[in-house]
């Protein structure tokens, strides 16, 4: 068993077809087909149902080529620890993000993450959180910056920052005129909330007391953006993320308010899986992100390590 093997069953499952797979290898098609029936045979197993187009992993291939890729990804990770310890930091770094933070964060580091780092390159996934933590434990990704705790034994996770939520609503809601809002001053059936799967929308349900009631209008996304949208033009209100503010159009942030003290807040954390070896990245990336928030963020973040929530 050879690593250009693993190399190649999982091209074949990435692309399930043969040709494809071949080319993707920089090898003939017969080689490609013949390096894998000898693993076949030497693992006594059949990897792949060629009897179906396109060709598919059978049952025991699919546990075998998720196994290939770990081992391919630590290999990689040889040259890459080698390469950071002599001072440069190189290679691939795959990282998801939830897409309630991917807008207001990513702009904000990823620019002095590239120029500082010229060799690394980046590839960024925005998916909601239980896609991103199903990849995590595949380790089709190396790290994410999610809303944590998540209490998954899988995972390590590094807090980064600790966000505060705001309210955004319509001048027609009724809400206090002034001063700050308290979570029982909202009307849950006047909230407009992401769709299923996102962080957001359960953390929102939390700290307004439940379901929402049935309206006229019903809308499913997961863009925060569209729900300010419809706010702005169908009333009603939304809990936003600090970082979302920044955002906003004047006329926008004279629609938000500020919850009252103890005011709500979501933990931010760098996750990743517990064997990922480049520790080194992990504290490159930490720094950056924490680099380039805004001060009042930082600042509470330290707070926090020293009195946590």
């Amino acid at each position: 068993m050879t690593l250009q093997q693993l190399e190649y069953i999982v091209a074949l499952d990435t692309h399930r077809h043969f040709v494809t797979a071949a080319r993707h290898c920089f090898v003939t098609q017969a080689t490609l087909s013949m390096m894998i029936r000898k693993l076949e045979d030497e693992l006594g197993v059949r990897l792949f149902d060629r009897s179906r187009q396109p060709v598919a992993p059978t049952p025991i291939g699919v546990a075998l080529v998720a196994q290939a890729r770990l081992v391919l990804q630590e290999a990689r990770r040889l040259t890459e620890l080698v390469s950071e310890e002599q001072g440069t930091v190189s290679g691939e770094l795959r990282l998801g993000v939830i897409p309630t933070l991917a807008p207001y964060l990513l702009p904000r580091f990823l620019p002095a993450l590239m120029s500082e780092y010229p060799a690394l390159q980046v590839r960024v996934t925005e998916a909601n959180t239980g896609e991103l933590i199903e990849r995590l434990e595949a380790h089709t990704l190396d790290a994410a910056l999610l809303a944590t705790p998540l209490e998954r034994p899988t995972l390590t996770e590094l807090p980064l920052f600790y966000e505060r939520f705001y309210v955004y609503a319509a001048p027609e809601e009724k809400l206090p005129r002034k001063g700050p809002i308290h979570p029982d001053d909202i009307d849950p059936d006047r909230l407009w909330l992401l769709s299923e799967g996102h962080c957001l929308r359960t953390q929102v349900l939390q700290l307004c007391g439940g379901q929402t009631g049935p309206r006229r209008l019903a809308f499913e996304t997961g863009s925060l953006e569209m729900l300010l949208r419809l706010i702005d033009t169908q009333g009603g209100l939304t809990i936003v993320p600090e970082l979302a503010i920044d955002n906003l159009s004047a006329r926008q942030q004279k629609n938000v308010r500020p919850f009252r003290n103890p005011a709500p807040v979501r933990e931010i954390s760098l996750v990743t899986s517990p064997h990922y070896a480049r520790r080194k990245v992990v504290e490159i990336l930490s720094a950056t992100v924490r680099a380039h928030l805004p001060e009042s963020l930082r600042e509470r973040f330290k707070k926090q390590v020293l009195a946590p929530l």
